[in-house]
């Protein structure tokens, strides 16, 4: 699949993929970052990427983000859409602070990768009911 990608700061590497194996990319910050205690920032990760029609961007944080520099991304995942891609549109990735200290993110850290998937748009078609029978609701095989 090839991307249109355009870094801000050239003399940043673009991301990579640092095995054969991986699915996710590494994105490198811009700057260093400071996150105060229990406060959310947005670390700018250098690029802006044009989707490709059909898939969209996940953005998540590396797996030792919270280990290691006690960060999290209180949003869970990001979603890049296709038409997300202005001269403003630079990937930033989302964190909060779950440390009593301040976290300082240096400018060239990794800390989330992207995951390009394949979607399909959804074309609703209303009906009364669906004809099955009703599990129990949220939680419902917790019981």
């Amino acid at each position: 699949m090839q991307i249109s990608i355009q870094r801000i700061d050239l003399t940043l590497p673009l991301p990579e993929y640092q095995t054969s194996g991986a699915v996710g990319f590494d994105l490198i910050t811009r700057e260093t970052t400071i996150i105060e205690p229990g406060k959310i920032g947005l670390v700018p990760g250098n690029v802006i990427v044009k989707v490709p029609a059909g898939t969209m961007l996940i953005i998540t944080p590396r797996s030792s983000l919270p280990r290691k520099k006690g960060l999290i991304c209180p949003h869970s995942i990001g979603i890049i859409d296709q038409d997300y891609h202005g001269e403003k549109d630079e990937l930033l990735v989302q964190v909060q602070n779950i440390t009593n200290a301040p976290v300082t993110v240096e400018r060239g850290e990794r800390i989330a990768q992207g995951i390009f998937v394949r979607i399909e748009k959804a074309e609703w078609q209303e009906v009364e009911g669906h004809g099955a029978e009703t599990r129990g609701g949220f939680g419902s095989t917790d019981t």
